[in-house]
């Protein structure tokens, strides 16, 4: 069984950094798919990135396109989003997910596994 723990979140001011982390278990993660979800109150979740984890191949939301930065580590079994030039419309709760699939996907339904989410504030 999969399991994903996120870390990282907290508040910071605009224009900061952070970086979350996703330490993955329960599976050999080469035949993954790892995203970056974010989700605020009322709304939908949102797709931030995704990487495949053997390749490294990615995939960004417009909305954060040249600011935030998806890794792995494959001996750490550990994922990363640095998230950079935050805004204040960056804040949400951020969740990691895992899809067993070859290519990258977007779609909140097209992933298997959740963790269980952080907090990220970004303070005008």
């Amino acid at each position: 069984q999969v399991q994903l723990v996120e870390s990282g979140g907290g508040l910071v001011q605009a224009g900061g950094s952070l970086r979350l982390s996703c330490a993955a278990s329960g599976r050999t993660f080469n035949s993954y798919v790892m995203g970056w979800f974010r989700q605020v109150p009322g709304k939908e979740r949102e797709f931030v990135a995704a990487i495949r984890w053997s390749g490294g191949s990615t995939l960004y939301a417009d909305s954060v396109k040249g600011r935030f930065t998806i890794s792995r580590d494959n001996a750490k079994n550990t994922v990363y989003l640095q998230m950079n030039s935050l805004k204040p419309e960056d804040t949400a709760v951020y969740y990691c997910a895992a899809a067993l699939r070859f290519t990258l996907a977007t779609a909140a339904h097209e992933y298997d596994a959740w963790g269980q989410g952080t907090q990220v504030t970004v303070s005008s």
